[in-house]
């Protein structure tokens, strides 16, 4: 007879960050929350703080060749990353404005590998020197400047997370969403039929998939070429024949309650 394979490893996400308080927030409730409580996948807030040697826990400096704000030290931060003794296959992140875009495909690729850790930065910003020695890969959640990584990396644990096995309801949840094939989502309704004189459009009640399914390919594209000229873009590049191939998904059926 023989033994059953163990269990997989579950996806993990390490923060460090001055804020630890701040984990698992929003993490802990909803899809998320009930994979974390079930084991689906695990989560350690680290204290950047830890790591400081003098008696006033000191994490920050003023920066080479002034300037306003302070700059986390290199020290302390790489002492922190050495402490969280991570599995050297899983990355390094840092959660930075001037970072790698997170898109829905790095989402997928962070979510099929092991969990990531993550370093929240504050103040001015980081001493480039540890990022170097400590390889952390930069990640942007977009255009603009946060007090803090914190939010940042609460928003890409939740965009992995969801895509873990056993987090979402069906597999088609999170394949037939915007991004997920390079088009923004189509308009969702539900009932009552008519909401304000406003009603349901016909084709959704109509029983045909084909035509539900042509209706919502069209809206997506529509939707796209309006609102993301740079997706739109790159949907016409692929071609009709691999735009195809990536619109043939079945309609998603659960909400991320």
């Amino acid at each position: 007879m023989t033994a059953s394979p163990p269990p997989p490893a579950p996806w993990r996400a390490t923060v460090l960050t001055l804020f630890p308080e701040m984990f698992p927030g929003p993490l802990g409730v909803s899809l998320a929350g009930r994979a974390l409580a079930s084991g689906i996948w695990s989560l350690e807030a680290r204290d950047i703080r830890a790591s400081a040697t003098d008696k006033h826990r000191s994490v920050d400096d003023t920066p080479a060749g002034g300037g306003p704000g302070m700059v986390l030290r290199a020290d302390v931060l790489a002492a922190a990353i050495d402490a969280a003794t991570i599995a050297p296959e899983r990355p390094k992140l840092l959660m930075s404005p001037r970072g790698r875009p997170l898109t829905q495909s790095f989402v997928r690729e962070l979510a099929a590998g092991p969990g990531p850790l993550i370093v929240c930065g504050r103040f001015e910003g980081i001493d480039q020197r540890v990022i170097d020695a400590r390889e952390l890969v930069e990640v942007s959640i977009g255009d603009y400047v946060l007090s803090g990584g914190e939010i940042a990396a609460l928003v890409l644990i939740d965009a992995c997370v969801r895509l873990l096995p056993g987090v979402m309801g069906k597999l088609e949840s999170g394949t037939d969403e915007s991004f997920s094939d390079g088009l923004l989502e189509y308009p969702q309704y539900t009932r009552p039929q008519t909401f304000e004189g406003r009603t349901i459009p016909d084709v959704l009640t109509s029983g045909d998939h084909g035509k539900v399914a042509a209706w919502r390919r069209a809206q997506a594209e529509a939707l796209t070429e309006a609102r993301r000229p740079d997706l739109w873009a790159d949907w016409q590049a692929r071609g009709p024949r691999e735009q195809t191939r990536t619109s043939q998904k079945a309609p998603k059926s659960t909400t991320d309650g």
